[in-house]
């Protein structure tokens, strides 16, 4: 076989499909793209060419290699998207580090089979000689044959020998100077990825998912990201929340009391900011009726029932003082929550029961509407959308943003009729050919750390909202230009979707609710209203604030409802590349 250059062999539409893909997660500009990425990528295709990825198994044709670390890398980055990383570290912390993050598994996913390269593969040059991978690219035709005496493993101990043909000195500076990043790093550089944490477990999941595709199995089944067990996500955030926050044992009014038996919490306040506690985290899924929390709580044997069986206790509290009032509570087992030396005093007064639970407890809270349409405002018409979206939709629905935009799966299919009709190697967005330059100094690899609000439990605010996106965006704790995001990047600028960005201010901060409640409006009604006095948004020349997207995959057409913001900055540290599947209405 003739080498090729790495031009060349990127250069089929399914790769080039690829290549965008890993771009458009990565929201970087295509500068930045070139130095982070492209460069590494185009390295891996020059040492790679034309290998399979194995002799039999997976990918196990000409240019199998190259397609299988092109696969595993997007994969990756889509897994990665669920991620807050560093764990625990503050919002704040993983704002700054959250390039490198997405860098460093980017790279260890790129090199995760590259050590094949090295010790499965007897490569002959046309001159005789025997080729190895730490000589450099291939220069001169050559063959290859798979060596009969190959160790299964040995080629992850391997990738030592030739990452850094991969990763400069000035990605290595970089990435060196995460020290909760460059461990995990290191050890699956060494293919020891069970020191590795979530950095190892994200590689393996991607791995898994590009075989499963090119197996014939099931990708999403491999994707899916190894979950904690709901019940130790809720644990873990009423733990939180006792320690952080629920006052418990006041003189009057409390978040819960705690009696030798038994700790009690007011059902609503608990509920309510346990869920605002897990979305402030990047827990999804958490249930926006109070009614189901409950259920969920009493399912994971967290609660304890009442003698009918229901997760709702009402009882009169009474204090030492003489203060009595009667609440709907939930009833968890201290030693939940603390253990035998950790536990606070117990409640001086005391906690009657009442004989009977009503079905509907006053302290119960509301649940949120599923279908919500808001009146057309003064002057303005509900936007319908009209045949080319598959029908007419309210100017806005409360459900979730529709996952209408081709996931993984779509991106790296492989039939042809998936790539455009003419089957060209360059598609709308496409990434630009970059040059590889030397570079003297290290490359900005960061953005300017985001102004992070000096309290995310500040008061609800048009301000606080931005200030909340901004921040949630930059840590990755919402994610961008994704089937069920709820920002986009279009025309150049963000769009925000409505009413769902709003809905999940309003599920992060309780508070939304008494300040709506004063207005007889919907919680995400009053965000959004608040929002809208600030004047940041792009209006139609009707006047209208609401601008339509049509979200186009190869099997569906949707739309969407949003606001155009007219400074992309005011979200975006760095407005990323526009969704290629949302084009404006």
């Amino acid at each position: 076989m003739r080498p090729e250059s790495a031009a060349s062999l990127l250069a089929t539409p399914r790769r080039q499909k690829l290549l965008e893909h890993i771009w458009q997660r990565t929201s970087l500009s295509r500068r930045q793209f070139a130095t982070l990425y492209r460069a590494p990528l185009e390295r891996y295709a020059e040492l790679v060419q034309a290998f399979p990825a194995s002799e039999a198994h997976h990918h196990a044709y000409p240019g199998g290699m190259l397609d299988h670390g092109l696969e595993i890398v997007a994969y990756a980055l889509k897994l990665r998207q669920s991620h807050l990383l560093p764990i625990g570290a503050s919002p704040e912390d993983q704002a700054a580090q959250a390039e490198a993050w997405t860098a460093a598994i980017a790279y260890a996913a790129l090199l995760h089979d590259i050590g094949k390269v090295a010790v499965d593969l007897h490569v002959e040059l046309a001159d005789g000689s025997t080729w190895h991978p730490w000589h450099g690219p291939l220069r001169q035709p050559y063959r290859f044959r798979y060596r009969d005496d190959r160790e299964y493993r040995l080629h992850s101990a391997a990738t030592g020998l030739l990452y850094r043909q991969l990763l400069d000195r000035d990605l290595l500076d970089w990435l060196s100077g995460y020290p909760s990043l460059w461990a995990p790093l290191l050890y699956v550089l060494a293919g020891q990825y069970e020191h590795a944490g979530v950095l190892g477990e994200l590689v393996v999941q991607a791995d898994r998912a590009s075989v499963a595709q090119e197996l014939g199995g099931d990708p999403a089944r491999a994707m899916s990201a190894p979950r904690h067990a709901l019940q130790r996500k809720l644990l873990d955030g009423l733990r939180y929340l006792l320690k952080e926050e629920l006052k418990l044992n006041q003189p009057e009014a409390s978040d819960g009391w705690l009696t030798d038996d038994a700790l009690w919490l007011v059902s609503k306040t608990v509920s309510d900011k346990l869920r605002a506690h897990l979305l402030s985290q990047g827990v999804d899924g958490i249930p926006a009726n109070n009614t189901t929390v409950f259920n969920v709580l009493q399912d994971h044997g967290m609660l304890q029932p009442t003698s009918d069986g229901k997760a709702i206790w009402r009882a009169t509290v009474t204090t030492s003082s003489g203060w009595s009032h009667s609440f709907t509570l939930l009833r968890l087992a201290p030693g939940l929550i603390w253990g035998a030396d950790e536990r606070p005093s117990p409640f001086a007064g005391s906690v009657e029961i009442h004989a009977s639970t009503p079905e509907d407890a006053d302290g119960a809270p509301a649940t949120m509407p599923t279908a919500v349409v808001e009146p057309p405002q003064q002057g303005q018409q509900a936007t319908p959308c009209r045949s080319s979206c598959g029908g007419t939709v309210p100017r806005h629905s409360a459900q979730a943003v529709p996952d209408v935009m081709e996931d993984m799966l779509a991106m790296v299919d492989s039939d042809a009729s998936s790539l455009d009709g003419q089957g060209e190697k360059r598609i709308s967005g496409q990434i630009p050919d970059a040059p590889l330059q030397a570079t003297t100094v290290a490359p900005r690899m960061t953005p300017d750390p985001t102004p992070v609000p000096s309290s995310l439990a500040a008061s609800p605010s048009g301000e606080h909202f931005l200030e909340w996106l901004k921040l949630g965006i930059a840590s990755r704790r919402l994610i961008i230009n994704d089937a069920k995001a709820l920002v986009h990047t279009v025309g150049e600028t963000a769009y925000l979707v409505s009413p769902g960005v709003f809905q999940r201010y309003a599920q992060e901060h309780p508070q939304v609710d008494a300040l709506a409640k004063q207005e007889k409006q919907p919680n995400w009604q009053w965000v959004q209203k608040r929002f809208e006095k600030l004047g940041q948004h792009r209006k139609q020349s009707s006047g209208l604030n609401i601008w339509m997207c049509k979200v186009a995959g190869p099997r569906k057409a949707r739309c969407l409802h949003g606001y155009l913001l007219e400074n992309p900055l005011t979200v975006f540290s760095e407005v990323p590349p526009n969704n290629p599947y949302l084009s404006i209405e």
